[in-house]
């Protein structure tokens, strides 16, 4: 009956590590999908800044969905 369970635990992997290296490169599309959305408004401004209001309030829309995605790997990285 031990000899079960010794098998059993055997089984485990030894992989430690890799949610860091996951929330990095989620932080990273984060970073780059953000800079994107900002640099992009801020060329749409300069073009017309009659509609500055209206890309600011989608700029940050755009930045909460980036920074979303950000934390959805976080937690992913701590789960799995």
């Amino acid at each position: 009956m031990n000899d079960i369970f010794l098998i059993a635990q055997d089984t485990t992997t030894k992989f430690q590590g890799f949610g860091t290296i996951g929330y990095g490169l989620a932080a990273i599309g984060s970073a780059i999908g953000v800079g994107n959305v900002a640099g992009k408004t801020a060329e749409a401004m300069a073009r017309q800044p009659e509609m500055a209001g209206q890309l600011r309030t989608t700029m940050f829309l755009g930045i909460a969905f980036a920074e979303a995605l950000a934390l959805i790997g976080f937690v992913a990285g701590f789960l799995f």
